[in-house]
């Protein structure tokens, strides 16, 4: 999609969407709202939705770092710890590693 070409309130509208749909837990949304109208945000001159987009491009950025924060945290504690969780450890996998842990 070229941003270049789209009207500032449309702009505004689907910065809007992309910020309330990485609630729905797609964190990616957040991630694609960040680079996407960064420069839109923070670069470019003052325009009348400008601080409306700064906003949700502000908030997503800080639920994105909190996600990030958070599955990065589980994988870590996953990763170390599966194979003394035993039975359970296996359960949560999707594959069952094979092997002697």
């Amino acid at each position: 999609m070229n941003l270049e070409r789209v009207p500032n309130e449309e702009k505004l509208n689907l910065c809007r969407k992309y910020y309330l749909g990485g609630f729905a837990l797609l964190p990616f949304l957040w991630l694609v709202n960040v680079f996407w109208f960064f420069k839109d945000a923070f670069l470019k001159p003052v325009f009348t939705e400008q601080p409306q987009i700064k906003g949700y491009v502000q908030r997503s950025a800080i639920g994105l770092f909190f996600w990030v924060v958070i599955l990065t945290s589980w994988i870590t504690v996953y990763q170390l710890h599966r194979a003394d969780w035993g039975e359970t450890g296996d359960y949560l996998s999707f594959t069952i590693p094979l092997g002697i842990p």
